[in-house]
Order: C-alpha cells, then sequence, then structure tokens
C-alpha cells in the first residue's frame, strides 16, 4: 500500500478547506469509503485515483508521492533558477548534482527568509541565521581541515572542540528558535509566524520559481528521515 496517497489526499481536501462529506459526494463514493482512503485502511483502485487527480487538478504521481511536482513534472536543472549567480562559473564546478543541489538549497533558503522578513522578527531571524552560519561554518572546516598541510591559523577555535561546540551552539537555537515561535501570546513576530497560512499551493503561487526547490529538498530529507527510522 503507498503510504503517501493517503496523507496526500488528505492535505488537498484540507487545502481546499473540503469536508469528507462533500469530497465523497463530489467523487461518487461513501464519508466512510474516503476516511478510509484518507487513513490508510484502505487501497483505492486505478480508476478512483485518476478521478482524485482530476478533481484536485494535481498529477497522480503527485498523488503516489512520486514528484513533489503537482503537475508531475521531474525537475531539470534548467528549471532551478540560481541564486548564487554572483560567483563565477569556473569556480562553481563542472558536476551538475553539485550545482543542482547548490540551487536547491539556496531557492529554499531564499523562500525561508522571505518567510522571516514577512514576521518582522529581529530575534527569530538571528536565531535561524547563527543556526545556518554554524552549520555553513563546521561545513567548511570540516572540508579545510582534511588535508593537515592547511593551516588552523584562519581560525580561532580549537580543532578538536569545533565540532561538538558547533552541534551544541546549533541544538541551542533550534531549541530557542522552536520556544520563540510558540509565543503567540506574548511575541507579536510569534504571533504572525502562527498566522501564516502556507501550503503547497500557496508556496507554489507565491515562489513559482523557487518553491520546486523547497518541495524537492521536503522530499530528499524526507526519504533519509524513513530510512533511518
Amino acid at each position: 500500500m503507498n503510504k503517501d496517497f493517503p496523507r496526500i489526499i488528505t492535505m488537498l481536501r484540507k487545502e481546499k478547506n473540503l469536508s469528507q462529506k462533500q469530497v465523497s459526494t463530489d467523487l461518487g463514493i461513501s464519508q466512510a469509503l474516503l476516511s478510509h482512503y484518507e487513513k490508510g485502511i484502505r487501497e483505492c483502485g486505478l480508476d478512483f485515483l485518476v478521478r482524485v487527480a482530476e478533481y484536485y487538478n494535481v498529477s497522480c504521481d503527485f498523488l503516489l508521492g512520486r514528484t513533489p511536482e503537482r503537475s508531475g513534472a521531474t525537475l531539470s536543472f534548467e528549471d532551478i533558477p540560481d541564486a548564487a549567480d554572483d560567483i563565477d562559473s569556473e569556480v562553481k564546478g563542472s558536476g551538475l548534482a553539485t550545482q543542482l543541489n547548490k540551487r536547491v538549497l539556496c531557492n529554499s533558503i531564499a523562500i525561508i527568509y522571505d518567510m522571516l522578513l514577512r514576521a518582522k522578527s529581529t530575534q527569530i531571524t538571528a536565531d535561524v541565521s547563527n543556526y545556518m552560519m554554524l552549520s555553513v561554518y563546521k561545513i567548511f572546516r570540516t572540508l579545510y581541515s582534511a588535508n593537515p598541510d592547511n593551516h588552523q591559523s584562519m581560525f580561532s577555535v580549537n580543532p578538536g572542540l569545533f565540532s561538538g561546540y558547533c552541534d551544541s551552539y546549533m541544538g541551542f537555537y533550534s531549541t530557542k528558535l522552536s520556544f520563540e515561535t510558540s509565543m503567540a501570546d506574548t511575541s507579536p513576530s510569534s504571533k504572525k509566524i502562527k498566522e501564516m497560512k502556507i501550503s503547497s499551493d500557496m508556496l507554489s503561487k507565491e515562489y513559482p520559481k523557487q518553491s520546486s526547490s523547497l518541495f524537492n529538498l521536503i522530499q530528499h530529507a524526507e526519504s533519509k528521515i524513513k530510512k533511518r527510522s
């Protein structure tokens, strides 16, 4: 049984603020059967899959979790806008996978910072930035330190301590961020974040160029997590 289908059809229905009764009537099935489909208790047939795809105007591949693109399109390198054109092309590297991953990350981060801009929270933006900077610092220093001939004079933190310190402070900022975004009653900026109506449909409309990168990042990240769980 496909594990993504129940989650996706539930998400699509809730995005459009439709009741199970309304959707089941429109699709010509009982509300109980739709409930079973959404809970993953029953597996639907091909005919129903096609009807749902037409009903929500999405592809069957999207419904089955085979692609994060509602249209069913496969993400190609040319489809992703480059958010770092200021870096000389000779420095970017020739590997297609490398450039693809870079664009996915840059575009996803651009969406995050746009959301932070809308929230107008200096503190939350600082915590997100600190977390990301520590992550980039750790990765860069790890790559830099792989060659023992590279002098450590560029850094002031002890080579044996920086990795653990980064993990510790990243955990600190992650916990702080979770706490601050839950303080809707005392923080105006947290309230703005809580009031943001975010959905895959909204992201596609608000960020037509960058959203595909974020959707693919989510799909990639969750595929890695599922392998470990």
